[in-house]
């Protein structure tokens, strides 16, 4: 191999060889060359050795990176193999990092899916918040800034709760990952919370919710059964306990609230899914009322009331901290994040609407109504149980 003296005049002497490629060595730093193809692209690099092996290290071609420049990275390159490293080995390493995807899939099979009963939620936001932007993305590559604007933007589109929810599971991977060490560096730290949640924006975790559920089992079943309709039907805690039996259609699977029990002033239909007619079917097994409160008063004739205790004994047994009106809430937003419409879910909620709508459009949206909770009922079960079924969510209308 021939050997030169490196120079600006010099480099730009060489003349392609006929055929293959030739290397040229500097007579300076030693296992500093420059290899020439006969197409006549020349490309600097450095040959070392390392634990016995010959390597080969690419830095640049030229003139994009000039002599003094390749000359500087040789430099450099060579006392990382003076220290015992090798730096082609970690330019292949970092060739082949993980992306975002890859991460965030090795993430949820090997902890999340193991360690939390609310992994559902983790790959859900990486599958809607996460993944788009940056899903080929190098996951070390990613930075603060990057993560502080996405953020920003689940805020504007109105999401705020959201966005802290993004913030939590990103920065529990990315801590995971580097326990892995698949990365260095957790872009999360350092960010604060988007938004301070107050006591109205409070919605139950998966695994919260769970723990809610399971205190049930150990109330009175008149208790249980509101508290289990009011989460799977996110309807007002007053309208669930004021529930009368000629009030359900249980044969067709409607249960219609009327104007004169609803916060609105307008009747709504409220579809009763396979969970909620589970309860029901439990709750008043063996008993034949044709009509009356379901949800009797035990020393009057009258609805049951004052449920707030209930909630503050749970929390108390539990170390869940709510309100029963957070289950409506908590109910809503899970079902949005599952990516029902939230026009459905508005619907849903019996939201007061303004305009012709108010009385004409009562019933238009029953079948995403239905389709929503049904959907929901069984991501609730999911919840609850920990067994994964394959109910999709395929929104009817995005509104």
């Amino acid at each position: 191999m021939p050997k030169l003296k490196f120079t600006a005049r010099g480099i730009e002497a060489i003349k392609p060889p006929k055929a293959g490629q030739a290397d040229y060595w500097d007579t300076s730093i030693s296992g500093f060359i420059l290899r020439v193809s006969y197409a006549g692209r020349k490309t600097w690099g450095i040959v070392y050795r390392h634990e016995g092996r010959k390597r080969r290290l690419t830095l640049g071609t030229y003139p994009s990176l000039s002599l003094a420049d390749a000359r500087e990275w040789a430099k450099d390159a060579l006392r990382e193999v003076a220290h015992g490293n090798d730096p082609a080995a970690d330019k292949q390493a970092e060739r082949k990092a993980e992306t975002l995807g890859e991460l965030a899939a090795e993430y949820i099979e090997k902890h999340a899916k193991k360690n939390k009963r609310s992994w559902r939620t983790d790959e859900l936001a990486f599958e809607r918040d996460l993944l788009p932007r940056w899903r080929h993305r190098k996951a070390a590559s990613i930075t603060r800034k990057e993560v502080v604007r996405l953020l920003d933007d689940i805020v504007g589109r109105g999401a705020p709760v959201q966005a802290n929810r993004v913030l939590e599971i990103l920065k529990k991977a990315y801590n995971w990952a580097i326990s892995r060490d698949i990365v260095t560096f957790n872009p999360c730290i350092g960010i604060d919370r988007p938004v301070k949640e107050r006591a109205s924006d409070r919605v139950l975790t998966d695994d919260e919710l769970k723990a809610v559920w399971d205190a049930l089992t150990g109330e009175k079943p008149d208790v249980a059964a509101a508290y289990k309709i009011r989460i799977l039907t996110a309807q007002r805690g007053g309208e669930v306990q004021t529930m009368r039996i000629e009030d359900i259609d249980r044969e067709n699977g409607w249960w219609t609230i009327p104007a004169e029990r609803s916060k609105n002033e307008l009747s709504h239909r409220v579809p009763i899914s396979a969970q909620t007619e589970a309860v029901l079917e439990e709750f008043l097994a063996g008993d034949d009322r044709s009509e009356g409160w379901v949800f009797r008063a035990p020393q009057r004739d009258g609805p049951m009331t004052k449920l707030w205790r209930t909630a503050q004994e749970i929390g108390e047994r539990t170390g869940v901290s709510f309100v029963p009106h957070d289950l409506r809430r908590t109910a809503a937003s899970l079902m949005t994040g599952m990516g029902i419409a939230r026009l459905t879910v508005s619907k849903l909620l019996n939201h007061a609407e303004a305009g012709i709508t108010r009385i004409y459009d009562r019933h238009s949206y029953d079948p995403e109504k239905r389709q929503a909770l049904e959907a929901w009922g069984a991501r609730l079960e999911e919840i609850v149980t920990g067994k994964v079924t394959d109910e999709k969510v395929v929104p009817l209308r995005q509104g």
